[in-house]
């Protein structure tokens, strides 16, 4: 991978990865809004380690069923090369009955266990009582976040990343209103606090629903995808988005348990150094929410060019993506090292976090320079099907690099939390080289899906 952009691959990245970019960087600003408004509870310290915990349980929760978005996404950007249009729409018909059985079977045990999940990681029972209340909401609108996660593979599968931008504008925004009437009791509103917060996102994702299927009813997409015409439920294609999506679903599983087990760490630290690290955690968003973004325009260009049978071209998109978002990443985190207080100011005014939280950031920083093209490659590598292979590096990197090197070097040898983090750029680095050695060896354009 150069250093110089191709012009003309560039202009069609851009076009498919900045709508993406742009909606899930909004999603980054509710995460930064959301822990700022919960930073300046009254019980700060309490409050942000709760989060921390439930922040991470939650997202651990979405992102091992968002999968479904990515064998959705794979699986129409391959039909959508191929130009069979309405075999796109029979993927999304498909994927949204998946989203109905998932949503029936996940949503009422995980509010009834909520408590008991989120005591196991606490050292603290008042941060397990007050995240408790969070994920009872997030488990009540997983159902409806499913169906949302199906309507963004189709999208973002034929290439119209725009109508996904859109969603999150609108989902990502009305969080952030429901956040400040429900966190704080705003408007007449109960003030709820960090379960407020939970609330606020089964809100907005209703109105997120609301807003893709309005876009599915616009006459030139029903048209082309003739996707509510032909309700036929197909085996084939079941087995299919499984199949690419399970993988994806285990991965995104295990890196955000291990990102919990890392907070969980922290908290063994103290309370203090565990909210320092949702702080940090907060701001790393900055930089990976984007990079899936990009990680979105390969996957959809790669798995397109793919089903043109144009080769070359779809490993010389993911190269592209790739080197876009390490410009982004590299700058920055040369901001995260040389003006951290400034980034910390706008989650938190609280000196003692601040103050444990600035050479974390620093850290991160220099480690998230090296985030970009793992993360991208790896959703290259998705679309053409290597979902297992990516499931293993991730799994492997993260369970025996990661977090026994956190554990050793925070709590073992004493190094405490800047110990922990020090774990970070070495779990990055190795998955970024092994994920591009994978990717240059050439193999996976070779997949059948």
């Amino acid at each position: 991978m150069g250093l110089l952009p191709e012009k003309a691959l560039t202009r069609s990245v851009l076009k498919i990865a900045t709508p993406a970019v742009a909606g899930l960087s909004s999603q980054m600003v509710v995460s930064v809004a959301e822990t700022a408004m919960v930073g300046r509870l009254e019980n700060t310290k309490v409050a942000l380690a709760a989060m921390a915990l439930a922040s991470l349980a939650a997202w651990a929760l979405t992102s091992a069923f968002s999968s479904l978005a990515t064998g959705t996404h794979v699986l129409v950007a391959r039909r959508t090369g191929e130009r069979d249009f309405p075999g796109a729409g029979e993927v999304l018909n498909n994927s949204l009955l998946l989203s109905l059985i998932l949503g029936i079977l996940i949503s009422v045990p995980g509010y009834i266990f909520s408590h008991d999940f989120i005591n196991f990681f606490a050292a603290d029972p008042d941060v397990a009582d007050e995240g408790a209340g969070y994920m009872e909401w997030r488990f009540i609108g997983i159902g409806i976040f499913l169906f949302v996660v199906s309507y963004r593979g189709f999208f973002n599968g034929i290439g119209h990343t725009k109508v996904f931008m859109y969603s999150a504008i609108v989902i990502n925004f009305s969080n952030i209103i429901f956040n400040y009437i429900l966190i704080f009791g705003n408007f007449g509103a109960p003030r709820m606090g960090l379960p407020g917060a939970g609330l606020a996102v089964a809100l907005s994702n209703i109105l997120g629903l609301l807003y893709f299927v309005a876009a599915t009813f616009t006459p030139g997409y029903r048209k082309t995808y003739k996707y509510y015409s032909k309700l036929r439920i197909r085996s084939d294609l079941l087995r299919q988005i499984v199949k690419i999506s399970i993988p994806v679903s285990f991965q995104n599983i295990l890196i955000l348990l291990g990102f919990l087990v890392f907070a969980a760490i922290a908290g063994y630290v103290g309370t203090t150094e565990q909210a320092a690290t949702q702080v940090v955690i907060s701001a790393l968003f900055l930089s990976f929410l984007p990079c899936f973004g990009f990680g979105t325009g390969a996957q959809t260009l790669v798995g397109q060019s793919m089903g043109k049978g144009q080769l070359d071209l779809a490993r010389r998109y993911g190269l592209e993506a790739s080197r876009l978002a390490t410009y982004y990443t590299i700058a920055l985190g040369c901001v995260f090292m040389v003006f951290p207080d400034a980034v910390i100011s706008v989650i938190t005014n609280n000196p003692d976090v601040a103050a444990v939280a600035r050479p974390l950031l620093q850290i991160a920083g220099a480690a998230q320079m090296f985030y970009a093209p793992g993360i991208v490659l790896a959703h290259a590598l998705q679309a053409a099907g290597a979902t297992m292979f990516v499931m293993w590096v991730e799994v492997l990197t993260h369970w025996v690099i990661f977090l026994p090197t956190c554990y050793v070097l925070g709590v073992i040898l004493g190094y405490g939390i800047v110990g922990a983090w020090l774990a970070l750029p070495a779990y990055i680095i190795v998955y970024s080289i092994w994920i591009y050695l994978k990717y240059r060896k050439g193999t996976w354009l070779h997949i059948k899906v």
